[in-house]
């Protein structure tokens, strides 16, 4: 008897890779004692599996492969796969059976099984000498196991994991494969999810890229809708001239001496061609920033150091970041372009796009400071950069890096200084402009202190009598100087206010009637630096597509509106809440600018005879 059961299931085996289509087809021996009804329906979804695996996947699974229903697999476990055995979860082929044959894949039994057998024949697969994807270095780049700053290997952990189609996948690199292997198998839209994987695979296997899967047009970013009126962007990367590193250069503060590392999109207005006058369109260059927030002038060392802060990318207009290192934090910005081809810069540009979305990192100010975080981007987005010795944990570093290995398009930047600033290529801090104006009230009026940096670290009360003596033209110098003391004064306060609020309940019951509203603008503001959490309940993954497009433009502009409304509403009442000592520093600077306003005012007015 047993020797006709194993007879027919030998024969089952060797019709079953007739039927899936050639001789590389796997074959399966079916488990003894399986009911006649359940060999037909798992011999189905076998064929059906099996139909779906590229030839080189099929060749490569050329010994007999065992199959069994099992249910005795512990909670939440779909299947396993040890040497060349499957076993699935019987309600599987419960909800197999019960499926609706012509919804195909759009079945959700049919849907499950089908998974729940590639997933398993994935790991069959990977186990293979012509698989190892799993061990595959530039996968493991693409997938999110990340090299590491501080010593050889990779990250043990996986931080992309918003957007996942199935968090599973993050608990080792052999799940991430068999999890992502089964969405491009029967995804028809996997390619414009995952661009980078799909490619990836395709070329594994050999198969040509899909060409007739229609993808929402554009990469889609979130601005900061405080910064932005237009908070939501879809960014054509055919437009993207070129890619810069950009570097906002140190200042005496601990945590910002050796600079912070960005990339610069430089982007084309819409009707001009790709080409060197699109450095003249600043109002649509983009910049991608590595953050722990979003415009912090200061934030806590010990948090930096022990990984508390989240690490995101967060995508910025340029006026936005040349105001706030030039104007606010008085340092310079130098735009070095980066030495890629057309098609590296569009798949960096994708690559950026997809951290947008997927990765939330945390923050550490040696081992995954902005530096770092920015080289791996470079070294996962591009297979070339990866090949060059680019690690650094200082922006300064990196940039010396890039310089070194070729990496910068040196023959693009001007030698003449004043060149690079007229194109793009230098941000001179406005510490040059504050002391041209300070020198010319100086001049004016015999002010003691050498300097602007001496005449600005005054108590503002100090100031004010120079204010109402002003002649024109020391009287508009001196507007210049209070409104950059406003400005710095301000992103203090906001400093102050961050520390003190994300500290919790305690704090945020002290604000009294303002605590509800300033706990909903720090949630939107938390939405804004993670745009995935406005499509939580939506299905989908990794890139938006047009669906989710639709719910997240919607959601963003009413976000975007209430957080505006919110701020103003809120910068009265907030600032009862700051320290005396800031609180009558901003009220002064105020002052003080209202003075030498109406001084101007009078010295313009025409003299009426």
């Amino acid at each position: 008897m047993y020797g006709l059961r194993r007879t027919a299931a030998v024969l089952a085996a060797l019709w079953l890779g007739v039927c899936t289509g050639a001789t590389a087809a796997p074959a399966f021996r079916l488990a003894d004692g399986m009911p006649e009804a359940e060999r037909a329906a798992t011999s189905q979804l076998l064929e059906q599996a099996s139909a779906l695996l590229p030839p080189a996947w099929a060749a490569a699974l050329d010994r007999p492969i065992g199959f069994a229903w099992r249910d005795d697999l512990p909670s939440g476990v779909h299947g396993r796969a040890t040497g060349r055995r499957i076993a699935l979860r019987r309600e599987l082929l419960d909800a197999w059976i019960a499926r609706d044959p012509a919804a195909g894949t759009s079945d959700p039994g049919a849907r499950r099984a089908l998974a729940a057998t590639l997933h398993e024949l994935a790991h069959l697969y990977d186990n293979t000498r012509q698989g190892r994807l799993s061990a595959d270095p530039r996968l493991l780049d693409l997938a999110g196991w990340q090299v590491a700053a501080l010593r050889p290997g990779r990250r043990a952990g996986n931080d992309f994991r918003d957007r996942s189609p199935d968090l599973y996948e993050l608990k080792s690199p052999r799940e991430y494969v068999a999890v992502n292997l089964e969405h491009y198998l029967l995804d028809p839209d996997y390619a414009c999810r995952r661009p980078a994987l799909a490619g990836h695979f395709d070329a594994h296997f050999g198969r040509p890229a899909a060409q007739d899967t229609a993808c929402a047009a554009g990469l889609p970013f979130v601005r900061d809708a405080l910064a932005e009126a237009d908070a939501w962007r879809e960014l054509d990367p055919r437009r993207i001239y070129r890619i810069d590193y950009l570097l906002a250069e140190g200042n005496e503060r601990a945590m910002s001496r050796w600079g912070h590392s960005m990339l610069r999109l430089v982007v084309c207005a819409p009707g001009r061609a790709p080409g060197p006058d699109c450095r003249l369109d600043l109002q649509h260059h983009l910049v991608l920033s590595f953050r722990a927030f979003v415009g912090d002038v200061q934030i806590s060392n010990w948090r930096g150091l022990t990984g508390s802060y989240p690490s995101r990318l967060f995508a910025l207009p340029l006026g936005q970041v040349v105001d706030e290192y030039t104007r606010v934090e008085l340092r310079g910005l130098r735009s070095v372009p980066l030495a890629l081809s057309r098609e590296e810069i569009e798949t960096l540009a994708t690559r950026a796009a997809q951290l947008h979305w997927n990765y939330d990192g945390h923050y550490l100010f040696v081992a995954n400071n902005c530096a770092v975080e920015t080289f791996k981007l470079l070294h996962d987005a591009v297979p070339r950069l990866a090949a060059l010795p680019l690690d650094s944990i200082t922006p300064n570093g990196l940039l010396q890096r890039l310089y070194a290995n070729g990496a910068v398009a040196t023959g693009e930047i001007p030698a003449d200084l004043s060149e690079q600033t007229r194109l793009g290529y230098w941000f001179e801090p406005a510490s040059a402009q504050y002391e041209a104006m300070y020198a010319v009230a100086r001049d004016e009026l015999g002010l003691a202190p050498p300097d602007a940096a001496a005449w600005l670290a005054l108590p503002p009360p100090q100031r004010a009598p120079a204010l109402q003596r002003a002649g024109l033209r020391g009287a508009a110098a001196l507007l210049v100087l209070e409104s950059a003391a406003l400005r710095r004064q301000e992103a203090l306060a906001r400093d102050e206010l961050k520390r003190r609020w994300l500290g919790g309940a305690a704090e945020l019951r002290e604000a009294g009637n303002l605590s509800g509203p300033l706990q909903e603008f720090l949630r939107l503001g938390g939405a804004f630096s993670r745009p995935a959490s406005w499509l939580d309940g939506v299905e989908g993954y990794g890139l938006p597509q047009a669906a989710e497009r639709a719910v997240l433009v919607a959601r963003v502009d009413q976000d975007a509106a209430e957080r505006q409304q919110q701020a103003a509403a809120l910068e009265a009442g907030i600032r009862q809440l700051l320290p005396r000592a800031q609180h009558d520093a901003l009220q002064a600077i105020e002052a003080n600018i209202e003075l030498v306003g109406a001084r101007l005012r009078d010295l313009a007015a025409p003299t009426v005879p």
